[in-house]
């Protein structure tokens, strides 16, 4: 990936989104050319000069103060995600030449992880890694994911499954939502990993193979997210709501943790439990974490 053309088209797209009556800024009566706002107009907000910030404007983020970025994060509005990925970028453009493309991060997880992991009852369970693959989960967790684990591909990918298998559609009550989510977090990844060729390629390949993909792609939109609501259709017991929280771990870098809960006494509580007695009785965990049965289908 370019760093000066994702700097570009970063700060260009938050540019054009913000009007000058959400900056505070007189619009005049005179018709605008440009979409949003000018780049004198952002200048002025961030307190540079117009020829400086044009030259960020353009991509160019080398040598740039962290200052002039936080002036230009607030006078461009940004949200929290969003100027950590404007400071990844510039970390990027300052590294230079110096680097040269690393390794993709392993996938591979401290068998500690596993066991936390399998310690957790009563609610799903996974890891996943800077690429959206589930790396590990506990029995609920890979019950809950069946559906990711009826492709034989290996590790399961979330991005794969929303974009490429037609059942994301139907498991994804609001898929529309579910696409967008998985894109900003993608985003956000590719800022701070640029130099992940398996990250780099799993993003040329969604790119080429969905329309869906690549035109959320081109929208730079990033976002954090750890915590909040979901909904699953699944194929076995229905419709699950279940509240996620997600936490980074920091001896296992570039994975996180999610974990999903139902509320006390609702339907979906009693949903996971039905869920639980039928992942058992499939071995629906065996069949997940063996590379041997990849080319089985998870039982329906």
């Amino acid at each position: 990936m370019d760093n000066r053309s994702e700097v570009r088209e970063f700060i260009g797209s938050r540019r054009g989104r913000l009007t000058p009556e959400q900056a505070g800024i007189d619009p005049g009566t005179t018709r605008r050319r440009v979409t949003g706002l000018r780049r004198d107009e952002v200048a002025r907000l961030a307190g540079v000069s117009v020829e400086y910030y044009t030259r960020v404007d353009r991509g160019n983020l080398t040598g740039v103060s962290d200052n002039v970025l936080d002036a230009v994060a607030r006078a461009l509005q940004l949200s929290r995600a969003e100027h950590d990925h404007l400071r990844d970028l510039a970390r990027t453009a300052n590294l230079g030449a110096q680097v040269r493309p690393a390794k993709s991060r392993a996938t591979g997880l401290r068998p500690t992880a596993q066991h936390l992991l399998d310690s957790i009852t009563g609610a799903a369970a996974i890891v996943g890694n800077n690429r959206m693959d589930i790396v590990a989960a506990n029995d609920l967790g890979f019950a809950l994911y069946s559906e990711m684990y009826r492709s034989s591909a290996r590790p399961a990918n979330h991005s794969r499954f929303i974009f490429l298998d037609p059942r994301a559609h139907d498991f994804y009550p609001d898929w529309d939502r579910a696409a967008n989510v998985n894109v900003e977090i993608l985003r956000r990844e590719a800022g701070r990993s640029p130099f992940d060729k398996q990250l780099t390629d799993l993003v040329g390949e969604l790119s080429v193979r969905s329309d869906d993909f690549r035109t959320r792609w081109a929208a730079h939109d990033v976002r954090r997210h750890y915590s909040g609501a979901k909904q699953f259709q699944h194929p076995v017991v229905g419709l699950l709501e279940l509240n996620y929280h997600a936490m980074d771990l920091e001896d296992d870098p570039g994975h996180t943790m999610t974990v999903y809960t139902p509320l006390p006494a609702s339907p979906s509580e009693e949903g996971l439990r039905l869920l639980a007695t039928w992942a058992a009785t499939e071995n629906i965990t065996a069949v997940a974490r063996d590379p041997g049965a990849i080319t089985r289908d998870v039982p329906a």
